[in-house]
């Protein structure tokens, strides 16, 4: 039986009783808040961190598995993103209350949330930009400006900030080229403030497939790409629509958070309308130097960014309306990981392979398996710094559903960490992504 809008119901709630603290949270008090619920869930939690700000604020990130700081076998990586802009402060409080809500549900034993849980290894940043968002919040409850706080203490805007291989990819659609992990530039590390280098060793550390970027001043689910193909006009991009060659895929997971969400779907929001709820990024307006687009084409993961408020920091007796809004589309979200085709990829041995590229008929985006090395499982491990990547690369035969491959990794990347989670007495386990949802 599906609802009004066309849905199948999600699996019952058994109990709603997650005691969600609904009010700002400054950075110590972000900090406190992770502890807490690590200290509450110490058998499903992890806190580790990705590195720091520009002022040398840790950059937290929660981490649910039932086997926290060990990747399973054929268990997807998921992360969430929040408070990229640091006035934009509706993302970083949703981000905490999820943390203490899946925190609650699973010792409550909620049994959908306890499977997520099982079966999936999920990573939370709250705020990917905590220096600016100190600078919002200083302002005070009734004098948040419309900029202030955006940027990182340096004044760049983050989300501008990562190496634009949006460029590169329309060459080699039109020439001919790689259509898949990209890589980076040479001096990328140099061209990049310290939060983007930290978010994209990140990135080389996990096998992530799919995220959301959390955002405000806008209701709407977008997805890539978010530079638009057409030429510059008078120095500005015109927008077009501009899809990637995951458009389908990409316009089914935002309309699966739209349609979850408390209004999202209904299209008429802050004086826009977005039929459905959702929109390319090109077509809305051009952006270059994304994170949705690096994530598409320089690892496995797919990502879509959600604009989530009208007001970008809104007032703290709205959070409770804005988390009961959003609570269903963030776990409907996390549930899409699990569609698709997973397995493994192996050579006429059974020997699994790293870096097989698997392409699937009819789209011209590829993926590349992975090869994860051991990891022991340490609370508190970080990701290490990157060393060269492996120059051998081997092919595999076109991915099909049944077949012995999934696509569930992003070790293309020119640069591969020394440290990756792994399973315990399984240092050769290699995966790729699942990426395709039909």
């Amino acid at each position: 039986m599906t609802n009004e809008r066309g849905q199948l119901p999600p699996c019952p709630y058994l109990r709603l009783v997650a005691p969600v603290t609904f009010r700002h949270h400054r950075y110590d008090d972000l900090v406190r808040t992770l502890y807490k619920v690590q200290n509450e869930c110490p058998s499903i939690t992890r806190v580790y961190s990705i590195g720091r700000s520009v002022e040398g604020r840790h950059l937290y990130v929660l981490e649910f598995s039932d086997h926290p700081g060990i990747h399973e076998l054929l268990e997807p990586e998921v992360k969430y993103v929040g408070n990229m802009h640091g006035n934009e402060a509706l993302g970083r409080e949703l981000m905490l209350q999820l943390s203490e809500f899946l925190c609650e549900e699973f010792r409550n034993r909620n049994q959908r949330i306890v499977r997520l849980i099982q079966d999936t290894r999920i990573h939370i940043l709250p705020s990917m930009n905590p220096d600016g968002y100190e600078v919002a919040a200083a302002q005070g409850p009734n004098k948040h400006g419309y900029l202030v706080g955006r940027n990182n203490a340096n004044g760049v805007d983050l989300n501008r900030n990562f190496p634009d291989l949006n460029t590169y990819i329309y060459y080699n659609e039109k020439y001919g080229g790689p259509n898949h992990h990209l890589p980076l530039p040479d001096n990328w590390k140099s061209q990049v403030e310290p939060e983007t280098r930290a978010v994209i060793r990140w990135m080389h550390s996990f096998n992530f497939v799919l995220s959301a970027n959390l955002h405000g001043g806008a209701v709407v689910a977008n997805y890539p790409y978010d530079k638009s193909f057409e030429h510059r006009v008078r120095g500005v991009r015109r927008t077009a629509n501009t899809p990637t060659p995951d458009d389908k895929l990409f316009q089914k997971l935002a309309k699966v958070y739209s349609y979850a969400h408390g209004w999202m779907y209904q299209g008429w929001n802050c004086g826009d309308y977005f039929p459905d709820g959702i929109t390319n990024g090109a077509s809305w307006y051009s952006l270059s130097k994304g994170m949705q687009d690096f994530n598409y084409l320089h690892t496995n993961c797919f990502e879509i960014t959600l604009e989530l408020s009208c007001d970008k920091f809104p007032p703290q007796e709205e959070l409770q309306r804005e988390w009961l809004g959003n609570r269903e589309a963030l776990i409907q979200f996390l549930e899409q990981v699990h569609q698709g085709i997973k397995g493994m990829v192996h050579d006429e041995n059974y020997n699994n392979l790293a870096n097989a590229v698997i392409s699937v008929s009819g789209i011209n985006h590829d993926v590349t398996s992975g090869s994860l090395p051991p990891q022991k499982k340490h609370p508190s491990s970080k990701p290490c710094e990157e060393s060269s990547q492996q120059k051998a690369r081997s092919q595999s035969q076109s991915a099909a559903p049944g077949s012995q491959k999934e696509r569930n990794g992003n070790e293309a990347a020119p640069e591969r960490p020394c440290l990756k989670p792994t399973v315990p007495g399984n240092p050769s386990e290699t995966l790729c992504s699942c990426s395709q949802i039909r």
